[in-house]
Order: C-alpha cells, then structure tokens, then sequence
C-alpha cells in the first residue's frame, strides 16, 4: 500500500486514534511514518498539560503507521516513552526512524515535537511480525 489515501482509509478502523485521540497520517514511506494531533482540551490534564495517554497513543499509532498494513503484519511488543518537556504549541508531530528490522521482529523510534520544534517525547517501540 502506498497512497496515503490508503493508509487513511485502513487505519479508519483504529477509532480510537482517529477519533477520540484525533490522530492524523501526515506522510507515509518505507520503514517511515509522520502523524499529527492537534492538541484540544480533551488531552489536557489536570495540571494544564497535553496528558501522556495521548501522546503515547500518538507514538503507538505511528508506529503501526510505519509498520501496517504491510505483509507480514507487526503488533507493539514492548515500548518505552520518556517524557522530555511539555508542548508549548498547539500540535504534536511524530516521525519514525526504524532502527532494526530483523525476520520476525522490528525496533522502531518514535520522536514527538511540537510544531515549534519542542522535544516532547522519545518512544522506543519493539514489535512482532506476526505474519498474519
């Protein structure tokens, strides 16, 4: 699958990213993927701040991005996010960068920052080929 409109309409499925979360599929290549969430106040936290839920599942849905729906399929099998600074604009931008691609598992990062250029997160996410 290569059109974004494709990888639009596969991962339509994936409400809870789409719409709850308000996740968008930016650019989509090889081993690559570039998502987007508009920050609204639906992912702000008690303390004023874009809550980590949301901006894990922004790094989660990239990385399925970047992973789906090419054969063999991959599921998340661990990840890792550490929460670097908080976001001082009004979206989040996540890009892949894969590190390992074996057989039948991947390791992908995940780098999350604001459109102001922020460092907001760095996720590290070990996945499964399932072959499915």
């Amino acid at each position: 699958m290569k059109d974004l409109n494709q990888y639009k309409e596969f991962f339509q499925a994936d409400r809870f990213a789409t719409e709850a979360t308000s996740c968008n599929i930016e650019e989509v290549s090889e081993n690559y993927a570039k998502c987007s969430m508009e920050i609204q106040g639906k992912h702000i936290n008690g303390a004023g701040t874009v809550m980590g839920g949301a901006i894990f599942t922004l790094a989660d849905f990239t990385f399925a991005v970047a992973t789906n729906p090419c054969e063999p399929q991959t599921v998340t099998a661990s990840s890792n996010i550490t929460f670097l600074g908080k976001a001082k604009g009004k979206k989040l931008i996540a890009q892949t960068r894969l590190i390992k691609d074996g057989r039948t598992t991947c390791l992908y990062e995940i780098e999350i920052n604001d459109e102001l250029e922020n460092k907001v997160a760095l996720v590290t996410s070990y996945g499964i080929k399932t072959g499915k």
